[in-house]
């Protein structure tokens, strides 16, 4: 008899108000681990969507009769993404339930009911009231909705109905005030998972229930056990963080914009850490008021503009900034390159001097020619750049060139001493950070500028079949088992993840969301070729994937958490990359190749909003950085540091954005190419 409750809440504890959310609706938590502020109690909202921004939370807690409800508010269809707000609790370890909750359509607009047998909130079965006068059993994965299951039920505005689904072994019977609807057989009956409570329309829940037998119960409780002591004897095996360095970043921190280099000529690191205001609409035309340059210890080298004790206000954007570290010149010394008061400049890395200066590009397109200008005008005279990237058109030795872009449309190569060489204005949005690779392997850069391939001079050789939305992330590689062709890998919001040819041609693809971030790397050795992970974020966020190398899919599971930067880390030095995903001590930390957390972070206070991987003691394994407006913590491994013989290549430091896909391989030989972009 399930007379053994699993989970109960009449959301009596939750205070008359809204259920917490990012009043911003902003971009930041693609990158930052974003925590709102309120009682959750035990549930989760990971549904978001930037059209959401001005209108209010997704869910309230409302009272009627002495009765606390949560009360769905959104009545938005999908538009770009598809989108079922759901909010949810529980464990995938579940299984065997009845889950009931008491449901009162305020609309009958839409959809309303109960998610169960859930993995993530894009991969679960519903039991839910329809717009159509039905009840239906779906089955919700990436961007497909099967309904397996309909049946007649007619409901309305006025009253209020039970619904029961229970689960047992691999049959599911839905249940409306005590009659059963709908019977189903199969595997993902029987799978188990989290529950939530789901609407597109205005619903009231109330008295959510999940009951089990005692002996359910106590084999739930030896599976999330066992769960639990197979992650500690997996964290044993690897070393722990071991806190190296805390800064204090005073009134001059940022947000995850922190930039990596050597300003001195010496092998000493420096940070510099640049404050941003906003302009004109939101993060589209973000202007850099501060840079502050620091040794690891937080002395400042030297400081460049007016830094703000406001820095949480100034430092919050969600957006790339013109700012790189990079030795431009060739002397020996990293320089700052970077944008102020529409004039793109190149400092001096010991001081903050001057060393070159020229006027950003006159905007002298007509506007209604340009993508993704705000309010359908390009705001200033000058060009804003929004980016700038380190690449290698005119074929030197080193990359000695420079690439700044607008917001969506516009590029601009100019050489090392700022003389402007081309520029491209493209019919697709550019994306966010162009990938500069040498293609056909005669020295020059050719530019993947979204979906379209440009050659050295700007000229577009080829695009891809896609015409909508834009790219976030590139990796370039040979990444495929068996074959010695260079593929990308990228994310395209609501186009997806794609592997596409050198050539043009899309060969793999999956609809997963709007994808987001995506990273290569040596995840799992025991396989042929490298794995590919990729998250996704607007709609249904926070679900991770890992594919093959050739782009089927390994897994996918929701860590419940936004702000997964999925950067690879060489952290054992054996050749074993594991996934950086946030700096939260509970659930945050690394993965290893099976999804399974491999390495925690210390609950010692450090902060989380950011955080980074990158090798700064020398032995080449790296150090994971953690930050926020207020300081930086620095960890490396607590084993001391020791010689390896996995040198990996990885991304460069000198082209770091935020919408950078990282790599991690061997050597240079998987990112070297000689092939012919043309011959589509």
């Amino acid at each position: 008899m399930r007379d053994q409750i699993l989970f109960q809440d009449d959301f009596k504890t939750f205070p008359i108000g809204e259920f917490p959310y990012d009043r911003d609706h902003s971009a930041a938590g693609e990158y930052h681990y974003v925590v709102e502020s309120g009682c959750h109690g035990d549930w989760k909202d990971q549904v978001s969507n930037f059209t959401y921004n001005g209108h209010g939370p997704s869910w309230i807690i409302t009272e009627s009769g002495g009765t606390h409800y949560m009360e769905s508010c959104r009545i938005e269809k999908g538009k770009p993404h598809r989108i079922f707000p759901t909010l949810q609790t529980g464990d995938v370890l579940w299984k065997d339930y009845d889950v009931s909750a008491t449901v009162r359509r305020l609309s009958t607009k839409g959809m309303a009911g109960l998610a169960f047998n859930m993995n993530d909130s894009i991969d679960t079965l519903v039991f839910s009231l329809e717009y159509k006068k039905t009840a239906n059993l779906s089955y919700r994965h990436k961007e497909e909705v099967i309904v397996l299951k309909s049946v007649p039920f007619e409901s309305d505005c006025d009253q209020y109905y039970k619904l029961l689904v229970c689960c047992d072994g691999s049959k599911v019977t839905c249940c409306v005030n005590g009659q059963a609807l709908i019977e189903y057989e199969g595997e993902l009956a029987s799978r188990g998972g989290k529950i939530a409570v789901t609407a597109d329309c205005p619903t009231q829940f109330t008295d959510v229930l999940v009951k089990v037998t005692d002996r359910t119960a106590d084999e739930i409780r030896k599976r999330i056990q066992s769960r639990e002591e197979k992650e500690k004897q997996l964290q044993d095996q690897y070393p722990k963080m071991k806190l190296w360095k805390k800064i204090d970043l005073k009134n001059f921190g940022t947000s995850r914009q922190l930039r990596f280099g050597h300003l001195t000529g010496t092998e000493e690191w420096h940070i510099v850490v640049p404050q941003t205001q906003k302009r004109v609409e939101r993060d589209s035309y973000a202007h850099i008021s501060c840079i502050t340059a620091i040794d690891l210890d937080g002395n400042i080298l030297w400081q460049k503009g007016e830094p703000s004790e406001h820095s949480h206000i100034l430092g919050k954007i969600s957006a790339d900034l013109p700012i790189q570290v990079y030795d431009i010149d060739g002397d020996g010394i990293d320089e700052v390159i970077t944008a102020h008061n529409f004039e793109l400049q190149i400092l001096d890395g010991r001081t903050g001097e001057v060393k070159k200066s020229v006027k950003t590009p006159y905007s002298d397109d007509p506007d209604d020619t340009l993508i993704g200008v705000p309010y359908g005008q390009y705001a200033f005279d000058r060009i804003n750049p929004d980016g700038i990237r380190i690449a290698n058109f005119r074929g030197l030795s080193r990359p000695s060139d420079l690439l700044i872009k607008d917001r969506y449309c516009r590029i601009y190569a100019l050489d090392s001493d700022l003389n402007l060489m081309w520029r491209y204005r493209s019919p697709k949005n550019t994306g966010h950070f162009p990938m500069a690779i040498d293609v056909n392997g005669d020295g020059h850069d050719e530019l993947l500028c979204g979906y379209t391939l440009l050659d050295c001079n700007g000229k577009e050789i080829w695009t891809y079949p896609v015409q909508t939305d834009h790219t976030d992330e590139i990796v370039a590689g040979k990444f495929m088992a068996g074959s010695d062709k260079g593929y990308f890998a990228c994310v395209s919001g609501t186009q997806g993840f794609f592997i596409g040819d050198f050539q043009g041609n899309i060969v793999k693809r999956d609809f997963i969301g709007h994808a987001q971030r995506v990273s290569v790397a040596n995840y799992c050795p025991e396989r042929e070729g490298f794995e590919i992970a990729v998250t996704n974020f607007w709609g249904h966020h926070g679900v991770l994937y890992l594919y093959d190398c050739f782009g089927n899919q390994i897994w996918e599971q929701e860590n419940e958490m936004n702000g997964n930067v999925l950067a690879p880390v060489n952290w054992v030095g054996n050749g074993r990359d594991f996934i950086l995903t946030n700096g939260d001590p509970s659930r945050g930390g690394l993965l290893d190749g099976d999804g399974n957390r491999a390495v925690s972070f210390p609950d010692d206070g450090h902060p989380v909003m950011c955080c980074e991987a990158i090798n700064l003691c020398g032995d080449d394994r790296d150090e994971l950085v953690v930050w926020d407006y207020h300081s930086i913590y620095i960890y490396t491994q607590d084993d001391g540091r020791k010689p390896t013989e996995y040198h990996p290549v990885k991304y460069p430091f000198y082209n770091a954005s935020n919408y950078r896909g990282e790599y991690s391989f061997p050597d240079e030989s998987y990112i070297t190419f000689k092939e012919e972009p043309e011959g589509k």
